[in-house]
């Protein structure tokens, strides 16, 4: 529960941190539009802090940290969340700049984006089977 606590406190201020650098650099640059940077903030805050607060919740009842996939789990989400936040603020940065990319520079930011996706959503199954698994297992 713990580590979940701690994630969730990491995830507050790295979506705070990219709701102040989305504010700040667009009004740096002058861009008056919409962009990827505008998302980074709800999703960090969203599918992190939120995340590992019901998680958290779970935790404590269940106490899923002794579940053999919930190392899985952790590993696989978090390394999907920081790839698309990652991605998110590549891709931003390069709209408020007005950086023109080349169809293989936006392919590369569109698949590496893709595969955090992917990351996010196989860690998703595996914390639904893992409270699945432990609901049944109580009765």
């Amino acid at each position: 529960m713990k580590k979940c606590i701690n994630l969730s406190i990491l995830y507050t201020l790295l979506g705070l941190a990219g709701g102040v650098f989305y504010r700040e650099f667009t009004k740096f640059s002058g861009f008056e539009g919409t962009c990827s940077l505008g998302k980074v903030h709800t999703h960090l805050l969203m599918l992190g802090m939120f995340m590992f607060l019901i998680i958290a919740l779970f935790a404590s009842k269940f106490d899923l940290e002794k579940e053999k996939n919930f190392k899985i789990f952790m590993i696989t989400y978090n390394c999907g969340l920081i790839l698309t936040a990652i991605m998110m603020v590549a891709r931003g940065v390069f709209q408020v700049q007005g950086t023109f990319l080349s169809a293989m520079a936006n392919g590369m930011i569109s698949g590496f984006a893709g595969i955090g996706h992917i990351l996010l959503g196989v860690g998703l199954l595996v914390l639904l089977f893992m409270l699945q698994k432990v609901a049944a297992d109580r009765g």
